[in-house]
């Protein structure tokens, strides 16, 4: 895979159901983590699915003057860092935008990275990261992380005035073609409802996913 460009999983254009405003949010494909209870198993593995180049995704999305925000996720976006740095600095020339992202990676992991590295590099762009895996037994049904164990860790004073850790979650529902994007972080309950009376069989636990109607 040509890591110029960005291998995404799935794509929400306009959002506020992960961070404050408007916002548009990258899935990213490929993770090395396996948390029991994963919303999207299906972007676990290291597969080409959408690619795209970072700075023509950047003018499509923010083309759109009311996003005020950028959320990355996966997938693990740690993995694609060089990629996930040019499309989030191309996106501050275009707009001062904020940017939170999701890690299964602890921030202390990060930090062991060089200085110059691709790792390093993408945490400067980053506003809020929210880190660690997700674990099922403490999803306490608060705010905007899967579970407790995940820490809100503000790397720049951005978001601070937001209130991570207790606000109510939301979730939206995105129906285009025969796909179902689930986006946010779901209230204990709330998706497994959805989707029995779509009848598709799955549990749902964690962060945003995509499902195909029967």
């Amino acid at each position: 895979m040509n890591k110029s460009m960005l291998n995404l999983a799935a794509i929400c254009c306009k959002t506020t159901a992960l961070g404050p405003g408007y916002r548009a949010v990258l899935w990213v494909q490929g993770c090395p983590f396996r948390c029991k209870g994963c919303i999207s198993p299906q972007w676990i593995p290291f597969i080409r699915t959408k690619e795209f180049e970072p700075n023509a995704l950047v003018e499509q999305l923010l083309s759109d003057p009311d996003i005020t925000g950028i959320t990355l996720s996966g997938g693990e976006p740690v993995m694609q860092a060089s990629a996930l740095t040019r499309f989030l600095e191309y996106a501050r020339s275009v707009r001062d935008i904020n940017v939170i992202m999701f890690t299964g990676y602890y921030y202390e992991n990060l930090l062991a990275f060089p200085p110059a590295s691709p790792v390093r590099q993408l945490l400067k762009s980053v506003d809020v990261l929210i880190d660690g895996p997700y674990n099922e037994n403490q999803n306490n049904n608060l705010g905007l992380r899967g579970s407790a164990n995940q820490r809100i860790i503000h790397l720049t004073d951005r978001l601070r005035a937001y209130d991570f850790e207790h606000q109510v979650r939301q979730v939206d529902v995105q129906i285009s073609d025969n796909e179902i994007l689930f986006v946010g972080v779901p209230p204990l309950g709330v998706l497994p409802g959805v989707l029995t009376a779509l009848d598709i069989d799955m549990s749902v636990n964690s962060l945003g996913g995509v499902y195909e109607r029967t």
